[in-house]
């Protein structure tokens, strides 16, 4: 090997490791491989050099094609929203969830269709909520319902080009490996909406059934958190402790233990509490406390106790203030953090009421919680407010929606908007500049509000994406490809052709259930064409074993975001992904080759470029 490809294969294997620790985000981790990558170069001579092209351009991956359209997808996908189409789908629903398997059914075949047109993240997050209030309608387990979902979300955006980051990333460097023009928007369609057939009738028949039978005995969740374990009234009465002090002074005196959230007024009214008020005899407050504590806390402090809080509790939800239960997802700028950081990101608008992980409060010190995707928190605020703050730290609420109706004027323009873009990339139209363009109609007709614009798109992937590129590129440009095929020939040269497809899809499989999958996308797509090269096969079907098998993160909840999300809510553990994942996987890699096979002839080798 040159001291080139050992610098890249070194560099892509320490950039592996970091994404597998996940330690740093996936973001930061590609900014890391960007910089460390212009190192290398001018380390190994800069001019001589393959690593880099001309290290000023290092960061043109950013303008990509791919990079560009995926965020387009991204702001498309919450124009669609906005609109009331998917509430309305997501109303039709409704009378198709009183059996079991068909309840199941409905609503992942519904995410699954919605996850082929737009984010699959955003077609998840808002069928959630629905799936939580019919589980509880129908009195059965969300923990079935959930699952299959997001498994559902994930194998819709095989379905499409713009379904997943890595069938774009696929399409855009077709052109560049190839010569030959990019993928068009259905011509993933023939293997992976019929892989995708078999993935959705395999979960709802035999998946959800592969889930430990403990957790389909759960009751239909109305609500994570019993409000009235942690909620209750207090009064200071004449001898107690608190009298003179401020609500500062007090909240520092019980620490973690107590939370005052309410004054309450002669006239029953709950404000929030002033931090420079002093406490009088006669005071009533709002407090929360973890029960255990409660009546210690009392003793300690001489307070008085009133037990009758119900209605307490109705009001505060009126007054514009109310109880939100939210996830921390995968791109919250909560991940890794605290209370603290939350109140400051708030502006003090919320209040952090509780935890809840794996479908269990956490029954501990607030302060001392850490932040994990897929948390549960119950927020307390005014609700405006609360609203904007939940959607600034990307938190999914799981309060019940109520569905947006819509005007058919709206539906239909937002439709047929989205449609034109759709038609214009058919004939050949560049489609990052129709889906450009479809941002704009939506913007001018009123449909997507500019500030929904910089919320929707997801900066993380975007800056992975970008950082990538030049990595690929590099990988590229020094023969790793080349290299890594001749290898992988030599040691498979007595199997036949067709089987060097499955190996692809396997290989890329497993990184995707570690990695993220555009990264996955970026490094194994070089790789397969490589391959093909080297046998003298056309490379299309490669490619789409890479578009197949980056799709397939079903092992863990790290694998995809999706995954990630329905964990709190769902009350999984770890091992019940890769129990209904891996039969999954297993389902897809056989009928995956054929499919590939009939659609892609293995015939017929392409130059590359």
């Amino acid at each position: 090997m040159t001291p080139d490809q050992i610098a890249v294969i070194g560099l892509i294997l320490v950039m592996f490791a970091l994404f597998a620790w996940n330690k740093w985000r996936y973001d930061v981790v590609a900014v890391i491989a960007l910089v460390a990558l212009v190192a290398l170069d001018a380390i190994l001579g800069g001019e001589t050099s393959k690593l880099v092209e001309e290290p000023k351009r290092v960061l043109e991956g950013f303008g990509h094609p791919a990079v560009v359209t995926v965020a387009a997808v991204l702001i498309i996908s919450r124009a669609l929203r906005n609109s009331g189409v998917v509430d309305q789908i997501s109303r039709s629903v409704m009378p198709f969830t009183k059996n079991q398997i068909s309840h199941i059914l409905s609503l992942s075949l519904v995410v699954m269709v919605l996850s082929a047109f737009m984010n699959n993240v955003g077609a998840l997050a808002l069928m959630l909520p629905v799936a939580l209030k019919t589980a509880v309608d129908r009195q059965r387990s969300p923990t079935i319902l959930l699952l299959p979902m997001a498994f559902a979300s994930i194998l819709g955006g095989m379905m499409t080009m713009i379904g997943t980051p890595p069938n774009i990333i696929i399409a855009s460097l077709r052109a560049e490996l190839t010569g030959e023009p990019a993928f068009g928007l259905f011509d993933f369609s023939p293997v992976g909406g019929l892989v995708a057939i078999a993935g959705l009738l395999f979960i709802v028949l035999v998946g959800w059934r592969l889930i430990p039978g403990k957790s389909h005995k759960k009751p239909g969740m109305e609500s994570l958190f019993q409000i009235n374990d942690y909620i209750t009234e207090i009064s200071t009465p004449p001898g107690c402790k608190w009298i003179g002090k401020t609500v500062a002074e007090v909240e520092k005196l019980v620490g973690e233990k107590m939370t005052l959230f309410g004054f309450i007024r002669k006239d029953d009214k709950v404000l929030p509490p002033n931090p420079d008020g002093v406490i009088q005899e006669g005071c009533r407050y709002v407090v929360k406390a973890d029960p255990v504590e409660l009546q210690a806390l009392i003793e300690e402090h001489d307070l008085h106790l009133s037990t009758e809080m119900r209605h307490r509790i109705d009001s505060l939800k009126e007054e514009n203030t109310g109880f939100t239960e939210a996830i921390v997802t995968a791109g919250s700028p909560l991940l890794g953090r605290t209370r603290t950081h939350l109140r400051r990101r708030s502006g003090n608008t919320m209040t952090l009421m509780a935890v809840a992980r794996q479908n269990k409060p956490i029954r501990k010190q607030l302060k001392e919680v850490v932040f994990r995707v897929g948390d549960v928190l119950l927020l307390h605020g005014k609700t405006p407010e609360m609203d904007d703050t939940i959607a600034d730290l990307n938190l999914l609420p799981l309060a019940e929606r109520e569905l947006k109706v819509g005007t058919f004027s709206r539906i239909g323009l937002s439709v047929a908007i989205f449609a034109g873009a759709i038609g214009l990339s058919i004939t050949g139209f560049p489609m990052t500049i129709a889906f450009l363009g479809a941002v704009l109609a939506y913007i001018l007709c009123g449909i997507l509000p500019l500030r929904d614009i910089y919320r929707e798109v997801e900066w993380p992937i975007i800056v992975l994406l970008g950082a990538m590129i030049p990595v690929s590129q590099a990988f590229q440009s020094t023969d790793c490809t080349g290299l890594i095929a001749e290898s992988i020939k030599g040691l498979t040269s007595e199997l036949p052709s067709w089987s060097m497809i499955t190996l692809v899809m396997i290989v890329t499989m497993c990184l995707s259930d570690i990695i993220n999958n555009a990264a996955t996308a970026f490094i194994m797509a070089p790789i397969a064409v490589g391959i093909s090269d080297t046998l003298g096969l056309q490379p299309d079907p490669f490619l789409m074993a890479v578009a197949v098998g980056a799709s397939c993160a079903f092992l863990t909840p790290i694998g995809h975001q999706c995954n990630a999300m329905i964990l709190g809510p769902g009350g999984y553990r770890f091992g019940d992904y890769w129990r209904v994942g891996l039969p999954l996987e297993i389902v897809i890699a056989i009928l995956g080759t054929p499919l590939i096979v009939q659609f892609w002839p293995l015939l017929n080798k392409m130059p590359l470029k």
